[in-house]
């Protein structure tokens, strides 16, 4: 992805009319774990805007990954980087998908947190997900860095944080301890 794409969507101060998913996957062999490079990429979701059915990224991402055929007799990592976390519809297909294959785990990184759902169902959503195996975190400088070195094209530019973005962090992770909390009382 470009620079800018990456900027809008992933800058946590933001509110982008769009996600973004950054994916990368590892096979888990004992204690080692070995970096499978062609899963790895991202997707968006895609709009009213563009030709193709709408679809949130994470359910554009699940028919992706079920196409990849993945030995079930091996464990994998899989771990998402998304400019927002799952609404409640997608975290519970992604929860779905969790309770179907078990040979594979599952840790999200969230910019920033979806609230626009109603009665605060995106809380509970996030608690089912968490509470199939998911790890639900929220991305912090070094996550963004990492973002930013493995998927974007940066020309060779180094990382550079936007201002408050370690405050911003703090906060949003502070929110979503307080919403995953909340379902383990």
């Amino acid at each position: 992805m470009d620079e800018y794409t990456f900027t809008e969507n992933f800058n946590n101060q933001g509110r982008p009319s769009k996600t973004y998913l950054c994916y990368e996957m590892e096979r888990l062999d004992g204690n080692a774990t070995i970096p499978l490079d062609e899963y790895k990429g991202f997707v968006r979701n895609k709009g009213l805007d563009q030709p193709e059915k709408p679809c949130h990224a994470e359910l554009y991402f699940l028919g992706k990954i079920r196409s990849w055929n993945l030995d079930r007799n091996q464990h994998y990592r899989l771990t998402c980087f998304i400019s927002w976390s799952p609404c409640y519809d997608c975290a519970q297909k992604l929860t779905t998908f969790l309770k179907e294959n078990h040979h594979i785990s599952l840790h999200i990184l969230a910019s920033r947190i979806y609230t626009r759902n109603h009665f605060g169902c995106h809380q509970s959503g996030l608690c089912e997900l968490q509470a199939a195996g998911a790890r639900i975190t929220i991305m912090t400088f070094e996550d963004f860095k990492h973002c930013w070195e493995t998927f974007v094209d940066h020309k060779g530019k180094p990382f550079q944080p936007w201002e408050g973005l370690n405050v911003k962090s703090q906060a949003l992770c502070a929110e979503l301890q307080a919403i995953l909390k909340t379902q383990q009382n």
